[in-house]
């Protein structure tokens, strides 16, 4: 529009346009700069500064029998779906719990309740054979 009306636009003033020009990329750049900051989160190692520090409940110690729970990994089909090295499993339906490495609780809350293709296991197992079989697998996953 400006140049059909004004044909030598900006003519003799091409310098207050160009600073014009300039100060409003600062100013545009400085706005970005000074409100696009994203505020941060706390994370599980940083402590906030107003309140006291939180603390994790240590996961629950392993309850049960290493030995035992081997036996309960064999013959409760565990072998057929995970890859454990010391149970000689290589399945490839579960999750490879030698690269996964699972603390007690993880193991004992996913047989509890399964997942994915995973079936629940409170109603077939006994209370003790899962606290072993998460025993077994969290103290030899890895190893």
């Amino acid at each position: 529009m400006l140049p059909r009306r004004y044909p030598n636009f900006p003519g003799k003033y091409v310098g207050w346009y160009v600073a014009l020009g300039v100060l409003f990329l600062v100013a545009m750049l400085s706005a970005v700069i000074v409100f696009g900051k994203e505020k941060k989160e706390a994370t599980g190692g940083e402590t906030p500064t107003t309140a006291p520090a939180a603390t994790t409940p240590a996961p629950p110690p392993a309850t049960g029998n290493a030995t035992a729970g081997k036996a309960v990994f064999t013959s409760a089909g565990c072998v057929s779906c995970h890859t454990l090295k010391d149970a000689g499993s290589t399945g490839t339906v579960g999750p490879n719990l030698d690269g996964l490495k699972p603390d007690f609780a993880t193991v004992k809350h996913q047989v509890e309740n399964g997942g994915g293709a995973m079936p629940a296991f409170k109603d077939t197992l006994s209370a003790k054979q899962i606290d072993d079989v998460a025993t077994y697998v969290s103290s030899v996953a890895g190893k």
